[in-house]
């Protein structure tokens, strides 16, 4: 796909967390094609210890309002400063990087959605995009207590979710790959984004129910093109560039161990 060097305007920056902002943003053109699963390098300006490029999953799109949605864990000082947009600033993006989740192609496929943490962005956009092909997927969240879901009402517009916290605090008290959901149904296609510990777990549990299933990786990427290396991942293939290869991979060409 053709990629943009853009200076979006910030429509909206909204603090739904004391760790989270979801920025919303927008062009006076149409914005590119996204992808689901694909991703935004974004320049920090003002931030004098941030000299590289920040990578944010797309979490959604809205076409009809011509807004591209980040969610940002607030984490250092870049994305600090990202927190303090105010409407109408401007932020320069690179975009859409990377590659995205494979699609379902037909209504009657059963998708599940697994996310953890800032690791649920991603999904969202993937669920909204499978209910106008008229596939409803199932989301399975998960957090460490009820404060820290994301965007669960959002969630819910686009199809079933089921939630775990590790207190038990709302849903079922656990990890997402312990939840009743998995010994109950059986799914096509797994797609999953988080902690990398949650991830493999769930790649265990795909192998074992012998379930097609893919990851969005978090490596660290500073270019967002496979020129710098630092987002390399050893998979079947030999060693490959996250940003440019992924973030998206189908677990069987990862080196994930059990």
């Amino acid at each position: 796909m053709k990629k943009y060097l853009l200076d979006l305007t910030v429509k909206a920056v909204e603090r739904i967390h004391e760790r989270y902002v979801l920025i919303r943003l927008t062009d006076d053109k149409p914005l590119p094609e996204m992808l689901p699963g694909q991703f935004v390098e974004i320049r920090v300006d003002g931030s004098p210890t941030t000299f590289l490029r920040r990578p944010i999953s797309i979490n959604f799109v809205d076409t009809e309002a011509n807004e591209l949605w980040l969610l940002v864990a607030v984490v250092g000082d870049g994305t600090r400063q990202l927190s303090r947009l105010q409407k109408g600033d401007t932020l320069n993006c690179l975009l859409p990087l990377g590659n995205g989740f494979t699609m379902p192609q037909k209504q009657a496929e059963r998708i599940l959605l697994v996310g953890g943490g800032v690791g649920v962005a991603p999904l969202l956009y993937m669920g909204a995009e499978m209910k106008k092909m008229g596939c409803e997927p199932t989301f399975l969240l998960g957090a460490r207590t009820a404060k820290d879901l994301l965007m669960l009402d959002v969630f819910r517009k686009y199809g079933r979710v089921c939630v775990t916290t590790e207190d038990g605090s709302e849903g079922e008290k656990g990890f997402v790959t312990q939840h009743s959901l998995l010994q109950k149904e059986q799914f096509d296609h797994i797609a999953t984004c988080g902690p990398t510990p949650m991830m493999k777990a769930v790649a265990r549990y795909a192998r074992q129910a012998n379930t097609e299933c893919e990851a969005s990786l978090e490596n660290l990427m500073a270019c967002g093109l496979g020129a710098c290396l630092c987002c390399v991942e050893k998979t079947t293939e030999g060693n490959l560039c996250v940003c440019k290869e992924g973030p998206v991979f189908n677990i069987r060409r990862l080196l994930w161990q059990d």
